[in-house]
């Protein structure tokens, strides 16, 4: 399968993405099929932060490639994704980490009282 994530670059303390379109059984850092754009995220100016080959995301998304949640999140607020889709996605992530977290919590605290039963 195609996925469509960043691969970052950039030196220490000053990152700099690309947005590229690779297989999903490559590495981050590796052989990318198509470069689609990039994000600079210490660029001040906001308009020249991000550039990104939107005929090319559509073509990518319309043969199959899936996007990383990070990308995701950046197609969604230039609107090349199905927007309430994208937000039903999120929405379905937060309630299983909540889930998650309340079991940690119930479990620890079951621990929490076996421990005061042993004292």
């Amino acid at each position: 399968m195609v996925r469509l994530r960043f691969q970052r670059l950039g030196r220490h303390n000053r990152p700099f993405y690309r947005l590229a379109a690779i297989d999903q059984r490559t590495r981050r850092d590796g052989v990318v099929i198509e470069a689609l754009g990039w994000y600079n995220p210490v660029e001040k100016d906001v308009a020249k932060q991000v550039h990104i080959d939107e005929p090319r995301v559509k073509h990518w998304l319309s043969v199959g490639a899936q996007p990383t949640d990070t990308v995701r999140d950046f197609l969604a607020k230039r609107k090349l994704v199905d927007i309430p889709l994208w937000e039903k996605d999120r929405e379905h992530d937060r309630k299983r980490s909540e889930k998650k977290k309340a079991a940690e919590a119930a479990k620890a605290a079951a621990g929490e009282k076996k421990e005061e039963a042993k004292a």
